[in-house]
């Protein structure tokens, strides 16, 4: 019995993989265990932070990391301590930013629906290169110079999207903003695996990289990973803790923050409605563990078991199958290409309205394609979407 039927709700099948539309990744039981312990005591927020960053550094390479509410809120708590560092009236300014330099470079094709948490912290962009490939107007992306031609008296720092294509190389951008003292923040939330990427990002020199919590690495979706050099993290940390205390008690952890350079202690930050719970940094901190130790891999050969028996039973249906396999980390996936007169979008529609509703990855429903994430699978669950895949394509 769902504990959702008892606010009327039915449970859904969902084979779209960690969305947050959705709920995010199934958290295993070692994780709900550490969320559950950590709900019976109360401990100073800032101490487990302080214990956080020991375990994230060790993950990470980084010289300090904080777990944040979700990747978005890392790039604002990054943003706002790019712009503030421990300038106490910077920080009660934000995110009104204008006396002070507040213009992050970011190439035109990395701007996306994700950046809006980086223009909440106070930060103007300043956007460089053209998307030439996808106007069909030329073959030149983004390039390392326009970054440096556009670094002025106001500029902050530099706004990276992490992907491995992606223009210009990451290492090689921090090397240009670096030469001019500005810093470079990397979102990185959706780039797990593979798991070296936790310490590959930052190796290329970036000075804060923020990771989903909720995907890969399957602890509570509501969280995430904000990592890079300890005055940053420090200056973010300031900015989401409760601060009602008295600055003559107060002792936050030295590893984290050094509470010489400051004169007092801040008010409740910019940072402060992105908060995080004692459950939430014990839970994500077991998650990472399990993700970094491997133990998740050992679920990849029956997620591929059960795409392999969905492929098998539509193989009379007016659709074509593509499994593709695992490289030993991603999961498995599924492409059903409609070959019938139904669309995609009509298939996805009724799968959604049916019972059990369905889910379906919708990122290639424009050429015809169901995509199908067996992360939320088990063998119920697989016998019910064969079921509703085999109604909707019959029908």
């Amino acid at each position: 019995m769902s504990i959702y039927r008892d606010w009327g709700l039915e449970p859904i099948i969902n084979v779209s993989g960690s969305v947050t539309r959705l709920g995010g990744a199934p958290m295993p039981k070692a994780v709900l265990d550490a969320f559950c312990a950590a709900a019976q005591d109360a401990v100073p927020l800032d101490e487990l932070q302080g214990a956080a960053s020991r375990v994230i550094a060790e993950a990470t390479g980084a010289e300090a990391g904080i777990v944040t509410s979700g990747a978005a809120a890392g790039l604002m708590l990054g943003t706002a301590a790019i712009l503030t560092g421990y300038n106490l009236g910077r920080m009660e300014k934000l995110p009104h930013t204008e006396e002070f330099p507040h213009e992050f470079v970011v190439a035109r094709e990395h701007r996306n629906g994700y950046d809006h948490a980086v223009r909440a912290a106070g930060a103007r962009f300043v956007e460089v290169g053209f998307q030439e490939i996808v106007a069909g107007a030329g073959v030149r992306r983004a390039e390392a110079w326009e970054y440096e031609a556009a670094f002025g008296p106001k500029t902050a720092g530099v706004l990276h999207v992490y992907d491995v294509n992606a223009a210009p190389p990451l290492a090689e951008l921090v090397k240009v903003a670096h030469a001019r003292g500005l810093p470079v923040l990397v979102d990185a939330a959706g780039e797990l695996p593979p798991r070296s990427n936790l310490k590959a990002i930052l190796a290329t020199g970036a000075d804060l990289v923020a990771f989903s919590g909720g995907k890969a690495i399957r602890g509570p979706q509501a969280t995430g990973i904000l990592c890079g050099r300890r005055d940053f993290i420090g200056s973010a940390l300031l900015q989401m803790l409760d601060m009602d205390d008295h600055f003559e008690l107060w002792e936050p952890p030295a590893t984290l923050i050094d509470k010489s350079k400051l004169a007092g202690i801040p008010r409740h930050g910019i940072g402060r409605a992105l908060k995080v719970s004692k459950e939430q940094i014990a839970a994500l901190l077991t998650a990472l563990k399990l993700f970094t130790s491997g133990a998740y891999d050992r679920e990849l050969a029956d997620m591929g078991r059960w795409l392999q028996q969905i492929a098998n039973a539509l193989a009379k249906a007016p659709a074509r199958c593509n499994l593709m396999p695992s490289d030993g980390q991603s999961y498995p996936i599924l492409e059903i290409t409609l070959t019938g007169k139904k669309s995609a979008f009509d298939v996805c529609r009724s799968l959604r309205r049916g019972k059990p509703s369905v889910q379906v990855g919708h990122l290639k429903l424009g050429p015809g394609t169901l995509v199908i994430n067996p992360l939320h699978l088990n063998d119920e669950r697989t016998a019910a979407l064969i079921r509703r895949l085999q109604d909707e394509l019959s029908a």
